[in-house]
Order: C-alpha cells, then structure tokens, then sequence
C-alpha cells in the first residue's frame, strides 16, 4: 500500500464521519438513522488507519481476498441501513393512511355541520321576512 492511499483512506472516512456528524448536527438525519451509517465510518476508519485488521479478519473467516470481506460488510451496512429505511416507511405510510382517514372524517363532518347549519339560516331568514308582513 502506497502512502498516498493510506492517507487518502484516512482522510474519506474522516470526511465520511465528519458528513454524518454535522448532518446530525443540522437534525436533517436523526440519530437512529445514522448508527448504521456511523458504524461503517468508524469501520473504514479503523481499516484505513490499520490496513492489516482487514487482512487478519479475512483470514480469521477464511476469506481468501481481503477485499471481499470489505464488500461483503459494506453490502450488510447498506443492506441494513436498506432495512431500516423500509421498517420506517411502512410505519411513516400507516400513520399517513391513518392521518387520512382521520382528515376525510373531519371533513365530512364539518360539511354537514356547515349544510345544516346553511339550512336553519335559510328557515330563520323565512321567518323573519314573514314576520315583516
């Protein structure tokens, strides 16, 4: 490993931590969002700093190309991460349905509300006028 690569190692997995970080900071990604996205920055991190660590790993599973194991955990961050996201959604759309329901029954009530309330208007003006009589 060259020492440019080394350090450009370091350097995209700080960048990477440092993105999260103030994304977190700034509340546009919350924290239970983020932990998947940290744990895999700290793990580039720790193979950037310490290149061997992905070379022992690979060995201790019986991995023949380190590399392989790199692809294979971040394919099961992002697949977590994947996961997570779609847990979230179901229950972001649940709400939504149930939000809707909630906004037609409200709505329909305040229709009829107004539709009767339009007709004692109408009924009080025709008792009025006849009372001029």
């Amino acid at each position: 490993m060259t020492t440019a690569t080394y350090v450009f190692g370091i350097v995209a997995a700080v960048l990477a931590l440092i993105a999260i970080i103030e994304l977190m900071r700034r509340a546009t990604l919350r924290e239970r969002h983020a932990i998947w996205w940290l744990v895999g920055g700290i793990i580039a991190l720790v193979v950037a700093i310490f290149p061997q660590t992905l070379t022992w790993a690979a060995r201790l599973l019986g991995i023949a190309v380190p590399t392989n194991l790199a692809f294979f955990v971040a394919i099961g961050l992002l697949f977590l991460v994947s996961l997570q996201y779609g847990a979230e959604l179901t229950r972001i759309e649940e709400k939504l349905r149930a939000l809707a329901e909630q906004s037609a029954f409200t709505d329909e009530r305040l229709r009829r509300l107004e539709a009767s309330a339009g007709a004692d208007d109408v009924a009080s003006d025709d008792t009025d006028g006849a009372a001029d009589r």
